[in-house]
């Protein structure tokens, strides 16, 4: 946590209310992973170092709870971090996968080429990100890239359902970014699909081929889940952030 920041947040924002910015502030840390999965948030110690009160960083707890970065322990005080492991990641991806291939398919349909256009550079950013292995730039794209697939798809049910999946999504996410960069000479055998499924996808939408659009996601899909599953080494690879 950055007491500096925040101040440069209340200056961006001075009609902002505090809680709010002290949320963003966790929300960016644990997404980040700067924040530990399964930690728990200590009250005093986040407002002592932020030079606040405890009643907006308590009250920005709350608020991430809601959002479902936020947990409480049955029989014990105190709010965590949600917990990530190899077993959930599989079952969520699942779900991902389903979501988000009806998503590449409709956008197959329905985006427009200036769109088309956006999601192309998205894709080519991010890929030029995990060549370099930088982990910021991987951040600004991944993401963005397919949220920009669910926003254009045009379907609210689906995106209802995105949402739900969206705090551990963005966690799992990240989490990858942070094994394609430690992957170094060893390389793992999934790095280049990871590194190409965003652009096969963008070009089976460009081409108005909406089954090809859906197998492309789900190939993207499974090759993140793959290339993190072998960056465990034979373990489960979210033991190492803990």
């Amino acid at each position: 946590m950055d007491r500096y920041k925040l101040q440069s947040l209340i200056e961006q924002s001075p009609d902002a209310k505090l809680r709010d910015l002290v949320a963003a502030l966790l929300r960016e840390d644990i997404i980040a992973l700067r924040i530990r999965p399964g930690s728990k948030l200590n009250v005093n110690q986040i407002a002592s170092t932020l030079g606040i009160s405890r009643t907006p960083v308590a009250e920005a707890i709350a608020q991430l709870g809601e959002e479902g970065f936020v947990f409480s322990r049955p029989g014990t005080s105190g709010s965590y971090v949600l917990e990530l492991t190899l077993n959930d990641m599989i079952s969520l991806y699942e779900v991902r996968t389903a979501i988000e291939s009806e998503a590449a398919a409709l956008c197959a349909h329905k985006m427009d080429a200036a769109s088309v256009q956006r999601l192309s550079e998205l894709a080519e950013a991010f890929r030029d990100s995990v060549v370099r292995r930088d982990i910021r730039g991987m951040k600004d794209t991944d993401m963005p890239f397919h949220r920009m697939l669910i926003d254009s798809c045009g379907n609210p049910y689906l995106q209802q359902c995105y949402e739900l999946l969206l705090p551990k999504l963005t966690m799992y996410q990240g989490s990858m970014t942070e094994f394609i960069a430690r992957s170094g000479e060893q390389e793992n055998p999934w790095l280049p699909s990871v590194e190409y499924n965003h652009i096969s996808v963008v070009s089976a939408i460009r081409m108005r081929m909406p089954e090809l659009a859906r197998r492309s996601m789900a190939e993207h899909v499974d090759a993140s889940l793959n290339f993190t599953s072998l960056s465990g080494h034979g373990a489960d690879p979210f033991q190492a952030l803990r």
